[in-house]
């Protein structure tokens, strides 16, 4: 029976993530603590609306996608101060509280770490700089569909990529909340109906199709894998796709490392 190996919640978009043993599901769709901060470009410090949502577009924010070595910062964030410490290797890069002073520490020590990576011609568009730290570090708000939806793969069908390309693959490119064993590679894509994990039920939305992010090397922030195109050449894929988006039903709850994933066809 197929059951959670690991989980993740991303406290700040594009990140590195806390590995927890428990995620809350909220009833909107998120997960409670994830996403609840963002760097964002000058000039899209402010949401847009999307099918009546606060949407916030993933490619006007720092992300994996266009910045690969964000991958090389290690972020810890403290949920009851409402702190973020960030770190490249042995040198803390930040560590700062969400008042306005510290907002500004962090902004500037990102861009700061940026600007002496390869990422840093990036940084020059129009509208880029100065970024801005946007979120109350408690709401749950960045991911990157107006609806909130939780992510899950397997570990099986990481497995799969990985023996694919000569650079190491694993659960952490694929950044989802979920991760799963007990599966064969790609099955989790043919799910369809109702599936329960732990205390929640969900409805199955639809795969995952994945941006340039997975590119990154989690570790050193280099693009050392060309798994966009690996997805579909090599797993015949119309679109780079890995991975489920989930629905929860009646309110949410907790999903906890080792609960089993059960399906229900009847509901």
């Amino acid at each position: 029976m197929p059951a959670v190996t690991a989980l993740y919640r991303y406290p700040v978009k594009g990140f590195t993530p806390e590995r927890r043993d428990e995620l809350i599901v909220q009833a909107d769709g998120r997960v409670a603590g994830d996403r609840v901060l963002a760097f964002r470009f000058a000039a899209a410090s402010e949401p847009e609306m999307r099918d009546g949502r606060e949407y916030w577009p993933k490619d006007r924010g720092l992300s994996l996608m266009e910045f690969p070595s964000l991958a090389r910062l290690r972020l810890e964030y403290d949920h009851v101060e409402l702190r973020v410490r960030l770190s490249a290797g042995e040198r803390v890069v930040a560590d700062a509280g969400l008042d306005a002073a510290g907002r500004r520490e962090l902004e500037e020590a990102v861009t700061s770490f940026l600007a002496e990576t390869p990422d840093a011609r990036r940084l020059a568009g129009d509208g880029i700089l100065p970024l801005r730290l946007v979120g109350d570090g408690m709401i749950s708000r960045f991911q990157d569909r107006p609806r909130g939806l939780v992510s899950l793969h397997g570990t099986a069908s990481v497995a799969a990529v990985d023996a694919a390309v000569p650079a190491p693959v694993d659960d952490r490119r694929f950044r989802s909340n979920i991760v799963i064993d007990g599966t064969a590679p790609w099955e989790e894509l043919d799910w369809a109906g109702h599936v329960r994990i732990g205390e929640v039920g969900f409805e199955v939305q639809r795969p995952i199709g994945r941006c340039a992010a997975i590119m990154a090397n989690p570790d050193t922030g280099e693009r050392d894998a060309r798994l966009l195109r690996i997805l579909t050449t090599d797993f015949d894929q119309a679109e780079p796709t890995l991975g489920i988006l989930l629905l929860p039903l009646d309110g949410g709850g907790a999903v906890r490392v080792g609960d089993a994933i059960t399906f229900d066809s009847t509901r």
